[in-house]
């Protein structure tokens, strides 16, 4: 039987934590873009949540200033979708352009680590995510 990648990450007490706090920030995420105003939708997105506070990325000064404004009005209908805020944080921090190319530079994996890929590999049951494992643990070691 094959199971997905989340049964795995669920059985785990760290990856599960990760995947409940990415779970809420999913559901905070589609709830903002929900009560937004239509001009912030593409403008502005959830970052993270922590202990009441929704932080909120704007694409630039101007939209944060306006989130800034709304805060309280947004916080409010945050709240009505379940999870608690009591202050939203807006941090301005653009996009990054697709276009613009980024200089790569390929470097491999140590063989610690492409010796514990191939032991994670051969705990789990035959499907897409072992074969994709053991492609990974076959990589060129890093050179040092």
């Amino acid at each position: 039987m094959i199971r997905n990648p989340e049964h795995y990450l669920e059985r785990d007490g760290g990856s599960a934590q990760v995947l409940t706090h990415a779970r809420l920030l999913l559901k905070l995420g589609r709830r903002f873009e929900a009560i937004a105003p239509t001009a912030f939708r593409q403008a502005a997105r959830v970052a993270n949540f922590r202990s009441g506070v929704v932080v909120i990325l704007a694409e630039n000064g101007a939209v944060a200033a306006k989130i800034r404004q709304m805060s309280q009005r947004l916080c409010d209908e945050l709240s009505r979708g379940g999870t608690q805020c009591n202050e939203l944080e807006v941090k301005v921090q653009p996009r990054k352009n697709a276009l613009q190319s980024i200089p790569s530079m390929q470097k491999g994996l140590s063989g610690k680590a492409l010796a514990q890929v191939g032991g994670l590999a051969a705990g789990l049951p035959p499907g897409p995510l072992r074969t994709a494992l053991e492609r990974l643990a076959q990589c060129p070691r890093e050179e040092s």
